[in-house]
């Protein structure tokens, strides 16, 4: 089929095809030139595409400098705190701004001033505010018309004047704690603790500091819907002193309700339960944000969970808190490879095997495998899950080799018992076989080998009552352990073995004084209350006995032998012991050490920064008979650093028996 249009339509689809072609090119000879200033102005919209005919230069507006500077005469922590916080300088970097709106700026600086001043303590400064010279002049000429050129520079002088001290706190109490006999204790350590800062200097961030403490003291002991309901800081600029009231509404007084877990899955739920009620949060028992922290902190510690949350939720009745924990379970295995080293065993490579609930009997295993210079060690122990009263039964078995010098010591060791750890107490009792094989590599003959056992029956006891469990300043700790047995083999002969050891820190001197914190900020006045400024003394005691007949053939590993980086400084592990007739050292069975330590902190300006130094002697003996006991002794100096983790320690030891020096390490802070 043949098309055909009339010459007319031909003649107009000429036409459209030429505007298509042409218009572009007369679009671009007519575009405007692009002045820098529109250029730069455009810096919002979306980038237009560029064409070969034409491409369009955008030139970076600069950056304008600010309208005006501010000078400011003053004590050098308060100028730094003012020029933070002034309002002038919200403004200096607005390009409107004109010398009009400046000097109505000026004029309400000194009361801005007044007012920061005011949150240090200081209400009596004098402040003079110095506009830029020419400011008026210059508002007269540009009549409401900004202009490019800098205003100057304002000139503020300001005297502080004295500092206003706390003279009194006084905290008053509505609700259930105002007459409640129980809250007596609460009462007076809210009140003991607000008063830390009377004869301080008064600053809004001391201020609310003390408010907050003394609402957080309410509220973490039987009243957690505590508030304050009135605060007055009533300031006498005659007298330059502060006169501060708290009035706190406790509310009703709240009661533990039943225990609720979720997320319990792979283990027990029953295991978090038992948990929580040993740390005190039975049904009825008052509500306590220190229980409820002992609870999480023993369900994490647990190993069976790797994140632990515990909150008590409110509920219709108001005043009966059941205990939320929200659990998420750890995997049923895992394996640990750890690498590290100590100056008294030198490299150390370990792997652990956990498995939390054995198949058939529901325990956990603990396996380990240490590799060290001189030790090795390989165990592996089961444990229950805890009862109702904490305790959970234990069996274990470990093999050790332990070398020292051309002496290598085999032992195998297996226990069955019970263990119950807490905050303050662990206890334990348990059945414990031991063997040790001993050989002289240097004569080795049937004679130098030695190998004897024992069957005992154990009990121990530990009691920590330190201020801080990983920086203690003050307070103790002590721990016993006796037992009693036979020994195995062709001489069957009974014994007895007992241990303790005693750690007790004094501070020494005065308080250390309140630091002077940077201006806005609240001094650490809780914290400051543990610290002296001497610094504190630890003393260490240890002692041991085995009692026996001479004939009785008792396992090294029952002995007692000592020196290194936790015992005798200066000495390394295990120089101090009995020597044996083929001149070896070996263990005995009388253990004396004894370690005193002068703790001193090292303060940075006025504050005590996290850096101590340490001076201590230490001395040790063992021997096979009491009056035998011949201490030597090591002297020498440390550093301290204390870290998140608990103090890190370097010490430099001199061995007095040895003449010669040893360094030690140690990390953090057990008992």
């Amino acid at each position: 089929m043949k098309l055909s249009f009339p010459g007319r339509v031909c003649r107009v689809w000429f036409l459209l095809l030429c505007g298509v072609f042409l218009l572009p090119i007369v679009a671009v000879a007519q575009t405007p030139a692009v002045t820098p200033a529109e250029a730069a102005s455009d810096d919002a919209g979306e980038t237009e595409p560029e064409t070969n005919a034409v491409r369009r230069e955008r030139t970076p507006r600069p950056a304008a400098g600010p309208r005006f500077e501010i000078e400011v005469q003053a004590p050098e922590a308060i100028r730094e705190f003012l020029l933070r916080h002034m309002e002038l300088q919200r403004f200096r970097e607005q390009r409107n701004l004109d010398a009009n709106e400046l000097g109505r700026l000026l004029v309400q600086a000194p009361a801005n001033l007044r007012e920061l001043l005011a949150t240090l303590g200081h209400f009596t400064p004098e402040i003079e505010v110095t506009a830029p010279p020419g400011l008026s002049e210059t508002a007269a000429v540009q009549n409401g018309q900004t202009a490019a050129a800098p205003l100057g520079t304002v000139a503020i002088r300001v005297e502080p004047g004295p500092v206003t001290q706390i003279t009194s706190v006084n905290v008053s109490f509505v609700g259930d704690i105002a007459t409640s006999p129980e809250a007596a204790q609460q009462r007076a350590d809210i009140q003991r603790e607000a008063a830390l800062s009377e004869g301080l200097p008064f600053s809004q961030a001391d201020w609310d500091r003390t408010k907050t403490a003394a609402l957080r003291r309410l509220i973490a002991e039987r009243y957690p819907s505590g508030r304050i309901q009135n605060s007055l800081a009533d300031i006498d600029n005659n007298q330059r002193v502060a006169h501060l009231y708290i009035e706190l509404d406790s509310g009703p007084a709240m009661r533990i309700g039943d225990v609720v877990v979720q997320g319990a899955e792979r283990y027990d739920a029953v295991t978090a339960e038992r948990l929580v009620r040993l740390s005190g949060l039975t049904p009825g028992s008052d509500y306590d944000l220190a229980r409820l922290q002992d609870a999480q902190r023993r369900i994490a510690e647990s190993g069976y969970y790797d994140s632990v949350f515990v909150y008590v939720e409110p509920t219709l009745d108001g005043q009966t808190l059941p205990v939320m924990v929200q659990l998420r379970e750890s995997k049923k295995q895992k394996v640990v490879i750890g690498v590290g080293g100590s100056t008294d065993n030198g490299a150390r490579l370990s792997l652990e095997h956990t498995h939390n609930s054995v198949p058939g009997i529901g325990w956990r295993a603990l396996s380990k495998l240490q590799l060290e210079r001189i030790d090795q060690l390989a165990s592996t122990e089961l444990s229950s899950p805890p009862d109702g009263d904490g305790w959970r039964k234990i069996v274990g078995a470990q093999l050790a080799k332990q070398l020292y010098n051309t002496t290598t010591t085999s032992s195998q060791r297996m226990r069955v018992g019970q263990t119950q750890l807490g905050v303050e107490y662990d206890r334990s009792y348990y059945l414990q076989y031991d063997r040790a094989r001993v050989v002289n590599d240097a004569a080795r003959n049937a004679a130098t080998e030695v190998a004897d056992s024992s069957i005992t029956a154990n009990y121990a006891w530990t009691r920590r009552r330190f201020d801080d469990l990983i920086f203690p300043q003050s307070g103790y700790g002590l721990a016993v352990e006796l037992g009693a047995g036979y020994t195995l083999g062709t001489t069957r002969l009974p014994f007895g073995r007992t241990q303790a050891r005693w750690l007790t820190y004094w501070p020494l001197g005065a308080l250390a004084p309140v630091a002077t914190p940077e201006p806005g900020r609240a001094r650490e006045v809780g914290t400051a209350s543990r610290r002296t400024q001497l610094g504190r003394l630890a003393l260490r005691v240890e002692g041991g006995a085995v009692i026996a007949r001479d004939a009785a053939p008792i396992p090294d590993t029952q002995l007692f032998i000592t020196g290194g980086d936790n015992t005798v400084r200066g000495y390394g592990l295990r120089d101090i012991g009995v020597r044996r007739p083929d001149g070896t050292i070996g263990p005995g069975r009388y253990k004396a050490v004894v370690s005193l330590e002068w703790q001193r902190p090292i303060f940075n300006s006025d504050n005590r920064s996290n850096w101590e130094n340490v001076v201590f002697i230490d001395g040790g003996a063992i021997a096979n008979k009491a009056g035998d006991l011949d201490p030597v002794w090591g002297v020498g100096t440390g550093i301290r650093f204390n870290s998140p983790v608990g103090p890190l320690q370097l010490d430099l030891a001199y061995g007095l028996e040895t003449k010669r020096f040893r360094i030690h390490l140690n990390v953090g802070f057990t008992f």
